[in-house]
Parts: structure tokens; C-alpha cells; sequence
């Protein structure tokens, strides 16, 4: 199995306690994000760009623990940015695992080999290493040379080591089935525990707009890879009937609730992937959030998204619902042949809002106001044979255009 059988045993025993007591809305997994730095700059990245007292701020050791104790998910994911440049990452990730709970760290590696000795391996923790498919493929998503091989060295010193290792592949417009394929093929041979795969969703500020899948197209691309996996005994980290939904197969609709993201604004709204505005609470998060406004068919933004942040949560509280479901899906991997389920309508959808550059704004402000004023420097004037560590006269210096 992709995921160990304790991990399963106690995410399904946190989830049909949810039905039990009728929790409308929980978070299965808690995305942290500790900080937007990022050592990378992707095409398809839009969650990098801000101002550089932005990218500067970073999440406490306590925040992130709060953080924790707020939402009560059984599963976090540490993400970013590059969550191997915040210098308290290793004492973050042993807080998180003294309370027991599974922890994915995201990575893109290029860190991976230098930090490794800071963590140690362990049941409740797993490296999950950014691969958006073979060499060429990869390199070229993250724009940089040489990322795919720095990559996999190590992940093999890190499966060497004993460590848990998944990787998370990011699939865009023009990869070839086949290529996927064995680019699945070889990451299996390598030894990584499993595999987390998804579309791109469109950021609005990522640089290259032209890669983005629809879902018609998304559909289609994920029918053909698993129709050439059929029998490769593939392993994924994900619900099989998400990986049904990817496929055409289910009419799922987004429940953004169930992956409840956490980063340096505060818990943003109304997912991971889409930020339009920030709570200073779980509960209000949780509470307050309009969320009928968002998901596919509600949303222009939401339009084309079939990623996991809004829709594993779906599926996992479909298998609870349907347990004989998700055990066909199980044996006999996601249909390929059949036709697809109907699409969600967009005639209903609201158009978009754009308030990327208000938020900016507003959090440049909030910084602002955080930032201590700085004392006004001071010049020594000394007298010849004066003692060096008493000043004769002293007089505030002229502000100079750096201060």
C-alpha cells in the first residue's frame, strides 16, 4: 500500500466519526504553509508572487502548532514556497510528530540532501518530492536545468536512510500518456512509496497561462495513463475514487472545507489554491466562509479545478458512504472505457474577483505596522586621548534615504 495501514486504519476511524456525530464540515488534512520563499521559480506557480517583505515573513514554531490544535486534522501537509528555507522546519516537524500526527514535508529537493541529517525517519513523517514527470519534463516545468537529477539523488539517499518518500506530480496541457506512463514506471523502480498526481490549477498570477488542462481535457489525458497502467500495480498516496474523478467517472462537487490551508496572512479563503480573504480563527474559517459561492459551477475561478485540495475530501467521505464502491475501484483501478459522467453545468457561475493586488496592499500595511521604528543613529564625537568607551558628546545623526 501506498499509505502504511496504520495511517489508513486511523484517518477512515477519524472519518466515520465525523458521520457519526453529524460534523457537517471537517478538515481531513491541514495544509501549513510556513512561508512563500521559494528557491524555484515555476511557469505554473502562482504562489510566489509577492513583494520581498512578504516572501521575508514566516510562520513561529508556536503558529504552526497552534495551527495544529485549531484544526485537529490526522494528516498535515507542510508546504510553501520551499518549506526547507525556514530555518525551524526540523523542530516544526518534530512538534507536529509528538502529537502523532502524519506529516507530508514538500519539498522540491534541491535542499533535500543538505538538510536530511535535521530529520530522522519515522511511521508519521514522509519527504514529498515535487517530480512533474521525466528529466526534460520536469526540468522544463520548474524553468531550471539539473533539478530533475538533484531530485532523485535524493530520493534514493533518503530511501536509503529509511525515509517514507512520495513524490507529487503536476500534470499540464501536452503531456503525452505514454510519457506519464513511464515516467510512473521508473519512479516505482526507484522505490518511492507513492504517488500524488493532479492537473495544475490556473493561478491567475502564474507566468505561463498556456499550460493549464480543462477538465474535458484532464479527463481524457488521466483515462489514457491509467489504461496503459492497467496491471503496473501503480501505487498512489490518493483515494482510489479520487483518482476515478480524474478519470471521468464521478460527478463530484469541491468540499474546500476539507483541506483547510494555514500560512503567514492567516487561514485563507477558501482553499489552498484560490485566496480571497483570510481568518483570524479555525472557527472562523470554518463558520464564516461563504462556501456555496465556490467550486465548479459557482465559480468562474473554480471552472477547470480537479485538484486534490477540493476534491480528495469528496471522495474520501464517498468510500465512508459507498465502502462497495471504492473496493471495485480498488481492484479493478479507475474505468477507462466507459463513457464519462455528465459535466457540472457553468451556466450559474459568478464571475471573478480579482483582489490579489488589495491583499498585497493590506498586508504590506499590516507589516508595516508590525515593524519597529528604528532609533535615530547616533554620532560620537571624541577629543584626542579621550577613553574609548566614553563619549564626550553625543548628537543624533542625519537620517540617511536607506533608513
Amino acid at each position: 500500500m501506498a499509505v502504511p495501514i496504520m495511517q489508513a486504519v486511523r484517518v477512515g476511524s477519524y472519518v466515520v466519526k465525523q458521520h457519526i456525530t453529524g460534523r457537517k464540515r471537517y478538515p481531513l488534512v491541514l495544509m501549513l504553509e510556513p512561508l512563500f520563499r521559494c528557491n524555484l521559480a515555476c511557469a505554473g506557480c502562482g504562489k510566489i508572487d509577492y513583494p520581498a517583505a512578504i516572501l521575508n515573513q514566516r510562520m513561529t514554531v508556536q503558529e504552526c502548532l497552534d495551527a495544529d490544535a485549531e484544526a485537529g486534522a490526522p494528516v498535515i501537509a507542510v508546504a510553501g514556497g520551499e518549506p526547507l528555507l525556514h530555518k525551524e522546519m526540523p523542530e516544526i516537524i518534530r512538534g507536529l510528530i509528538a502529537r502523532k500526527k502524519y506529516v507530508y514535508l514538500c519539498t522540491n529537493a534541491l535542499l533535500l540532501e543538505k538538510k536530511m541529517d535535521d530529520y530522522e525517519p519515522s511511521p508519521f513523517f514522509s519527504w514529498d518530492v515535487h517530480l512533474d514527470g521525466d528529466k526534460t519534463m520536469h526540468d522544463a516545468s520548474v524553468c531550471q536545468d539539473g533539478v530533475y537529477e538533484r531530485a532523485v539523488a535524493a530520493i534514493k539517499k533518503a530511501k536509503a536512510r529509511g525515509f517514507r518518500v512520495s513524490i507529487n506530480c503536476t500534470v499540464f496541457d501536452g503531456a503525452d500518456p505514454q510519457r506519464m506512463a513511464n515516467f510512473f514506471d521508473e519512479v516505482m523502480a526507484m522505490g518511492v512509496d507513492g504517488i500524488m498526481t493532479a492537473p495544475g490549477y490556473a493561478y491567475e498570477r502564474a507566468p505561463d497561462q498556456a499550460h493549464f488542462l480543462n477538465r474535458q481535457k484532464t479527463k481524457q489525458l488521466f483515462r489514457d495513463v491509467f489504461r496503459l497502467g492497467k496491471g503496473k500495480k501503480w501505487r498512489f498516496t490518493q483515494s482510489p475514487l479520487f483518482l476515478n474523478f480524474l478519470a471521468g467517472n464521478e460527478q463530484y462537487h469541491c468540499t474546500p472545507w476539507g483541506k483547510p490551508l494555514r500560512n503567514v496572512f492567516g487561514w485563507q479563503r477558501p482553499c489552498y489554491l484560490l485566496g480571497e480573504g483570510y481568518a483570524k480563527s479555525f472557527r472562523e474559517l470554518m463558520d464564516d466562509t461563504k462556501w456555496d459561492d465556490y467550486g465548479t459551477g459557482n465559480y468562474e475561478k473554480c471552472a477547470d479545478c480537479m485538484v486534490h485540495s477540493g476534491y480528495e475530501s469528496t471522495a474520501v467521505m464517498d468510500a465512508v458512504r459507498r465502502p462497495w464502491h471504492i473496493a471495485k475501484v480498488a481492484l479493478f483501478g479507475p474505468e477507462t472505457e466507459k463513457p464519462m459522467v455528465p459535466e457540472i453545468s457553468l451556466a450559474n457561475q459568478r464571475p471573478a474577483q480579482y483582489v490579489f493586488s488589495k491583499q498585497v496592499e493590506e498586508q504590506m500595511e499590516a507589516i508595516a505596522a508590525r515593524k519597529p521604528a528604528k532609533a535615530p543613529r547616533v554620532k560620537v564625537v571624541r577629543t584626542e586621548g579621550a577613553n574609548d568607551e566614553a563619549p564626550k558628546a553625543a548628537e543624533p545623526a542625519e537620517s540617511s534615504a536607506a533608513d
